[in-house]
């Protein structure tokens, strides 16, 4: 993955926003919601958070709806382990992440805190599959011993 200069202020409003984000732009849900807008890179990321991106031909995609509702009923796991939610809804807008992904309706991609994608699903998976897939990680076993 490629990744371009990031400000100091947006790696703040990503970080931020991790576990509450209004939403607006690419993505849609309720005030107080864990997820946000899809950014064009995910650079100001690398090194501070794990990136699940999401993907849906809109908000109301019920894969979509069915993975949020997983992820925030853990939200609690979500900030231990530094997962950031970002979601793009509006296939129209072809964001630059859409364009490199090119997803085909619902897609789910875990991306480490290296920037390497480490999962791709088409369906939506159990938090407790996406907290498993994270704590065999050589990086968060050590985050875990520390």
């Amino acid at each position: 993955m490629t990744y371009g200069f990031a400000t100091p202020g947006l790696r703040a409003a990503l970080l931020g926003a991790a576990i509450l984000a209004a939403p607006s732009g690419h993505a849609q849900g309720s005030g107080g919601d864990i997820v946000q807008p899809m950014p064009d890179d995910l650079s100001a990321l690398r090194w501070e958070a794990r990136p699940v991106l999401l993907f849906a031909a809109s908000a109301n995609d019920a894969a979509y709806t069915e993975q949020l509702a997983a992820l925030r009923e853990a939200r609690a796991g979500l900030a231990d382990r530094e997962i950031v939610v970002l979601a793009d809804t509006s296939p129209d807008m072809n964001g630059a992440l859409r364009q490199r992904f090119g997803p085909d309706g619902f897609l789910f991609v875990l991306v480490g805190k290296d920037g390497c994608v480490k999962r791709t699903e088409t369906a939506p998976i159990a938090a407790g599959s996406l907290f498993d897939t994270i704590d065999a990680m050589p990086m968060r076993q050590r985050e875990m011993s520390e």
